[in-house]
């Protein structure tokens, strides 16, 4: 999806690029979206090695995983969860060993219920942090009505001004939703086509495919854009610049919800010891309030989680909400890629 290039805030945001541009640890590299490599979040693996992890970045999922399957050398990534069948099946990963991993015991239950992430082998997927992708818009342009139904990307008023993400996920959940498919792992043949025919109608609306949140809200900022299918981090940066967006996470249809977090390399090149002290970094309640404040997502620490004021969380637009969702959790690798497939040839006018 899951979630790539974001905008740090305040001191947060100088301290982090200073660390990433200054000091790196040969030992360790993390494969991560642009973004991530937040001083809060390593914070302690920074205390205790008196240095940060290396980053690699990648802009989307299928980047990440064509990647290292090509070769690539890292110790830890950051896919999110509809990712990991792809990792295990290509043999990249192994299994975390939770009994290092204090904090284990508070991630939140459904986030674990697959067996993709832990069945009789161990455990091979620790989620950190999620969110939601639902509808961004205009507040002073756009009326609410319009943006009650995820047709607002189909109807011509907004023609030339809206704007998808270029991310096979968010935009099949988005399609999916809009003709009525709430549970993409059970998607029929005539369901993926109602689908696809529904993003081909919506493409000639599209003023650009953004590719990660900090492009989508310099469209919006300009006035280009009015309408898009958002995470809740561009809605965070847009809001943080003064920018008047609504965040529509109950449209008639629903929306979509997914979550990230790290896989651990086979044969990794670094330290191992340092992967765990990089997760046990991750996971601390601490960085809860990081993940909430920088990003605009939830935490995977339920326990941390539920400190936080109620009022915080609806600010952020990570409170609960009583509406239909679909659930970014993995579906067949061979229904995924003809996903993929499917939206490059939409992109493509075809």
């Amino acid at each position: 999806m899951i979630r790539t290039s974001i905008a740090l805030t305040g001191a947060a945001s100088v301290l982090a690029l200073t660390f990433a541009a200054h000091a790196a640890d040969t030992e360790f590299t993390v494969f991560d979206w642009a973004g991530w490599e937040n001083e809060g979040l390593i914070a302690d693996y920074a205390a205790k090695h008196g240095t940060t992890p290396t980053y690699a970045f990648f802009g989307d999922d299928d980047e990440a995983f064509q990647k290292v399957s090509s070769g690539f050398k890292a110790d830890v990534a950051h896919p999110c969860s509809q990712m990991v069948s792809k990792y295990r099946e290509a043999d990249l990963i192994e299994p975390w060993d939770v009994s290092r991993i204090p904090e284990f015991a508070n991630i939140s239950a459904g986030m674990l219920a697959s067996p993709v992430f832990k069945d009789d082998a161990g455990v091979w997927y620790i989620p950190t942090d999620g969110a939601y992708t639902a509808i961004a818009y205009n507040t002073e342009s756009v009326p609410a009505e319009d943006v009650a139904s995820l047709n607002v990307f189909k109807d011509p008023k907004y023609a030339g001004r809206i704007s998808l993400p270029d991310n096979t996920d968010d935009v099949w959940a988005l399609a999916l939703l809009a003709t009525g498919v709430t549970d993409w792992t059970t998607t029929t043949d005539e369901q993926f086509a109602a689908a696809a025919a529904w993003l081909r109608e919506a493409h000639p609306n599209v003023r650009a495919y953004w590719s990660d949140p900090s492009e989508l809200s310099q469209l919006m900022a300009t006035g280009e854009v009015q309408v898009a299918w958002s995470w809740n981090d561009a809605v965070t940066i847009m809001r943080s610049e003064g920018m008047p967006i609504g965040f529509q996470r109950q449209a008639a249809e629903g929306a979509s919800a997914w979550f990230c977090g790290y896989v651990n390399f086979k044969n990794a090149p670094g330290s191992e010891d340092k992967a765990y002290d990089f997760i046990n970094s991750w996971l601390r309640p601490e960085a809860a309030g990081v993940v909430l404040a920088d990003f605009g997502y939830s935490h995977s620490n339920a326990a941390a989680m539920a400190t936080i004021p109620e009022a915080d969380l609806v600010a952020a637009d990570v409170n609960p909400i009583d509406t239909t969702i679909l659930f970014q959790t993995p579906i067949a690798t061979e229904l995924r890629d003809r996903m993929l497939e499917e939206f490059e040839l939409i992109k493509s006018g075809f």
